[in-house]
């Protein structure tokens, strides 16, 4: 928590997702985007993944909250295990967060769509009591 992430829509820091197979092993060690063991590029997914459309952070009560819009990758075949966000345009691409998706997501050219959850105090992707 050192402010390193602005989220605001429009004049914040550009965010990015990246997909993983299931050979990188993320740990509280893992501060920065890697290349290693991310998914190959296929269709419009790229080495890097693709930018995030952020929502402006809010607040209900003693939470804050922000969100992204849904991210797909189109005529893509993509077996994926998990995904990282990071902040693109902060030195040294600074983590987010990891997602660990339960098991391997696939697509076959075809599109691979990462849905994000409501945008509230109890489901956001990104939330802080």
């Amino acid at each position: 928590m050192r402010a390193v992430h602005n989220f605001t829509t429009g004049t914040g820091n550009t965010f990015k997702l990246a997909l993983y197979d299931n050979t990188p092993s993320f740990t509280a060690a893992t501060t920065a985007y890697t290349a290693t063991g991310e998914v190959s590029a296929s269709g419009s997914y790229s080495a890097g993944g693709g930018a995030l459309t952020n929502v402006t952070p809010t607040s209900t009560g003693t939470t804050a909250f922000t969100d992204f819009a849904d991210l797909s990758f189109t005529s893509a075949t993509i077996t994926a295990y998990g995904a990282m966000i990071y902040n693109d345009s902060a030195a040294g691409d600074p983590s987010v967060c990891i997602l660990d998706f339960g098991g391997a997501k696939t697509s076959t050219a075809g599109t691979f769509t990462i849905i994000f959850p409501t945008d509230d105090s109890t489901n956001a992707i990104l939330r802080i009591a």
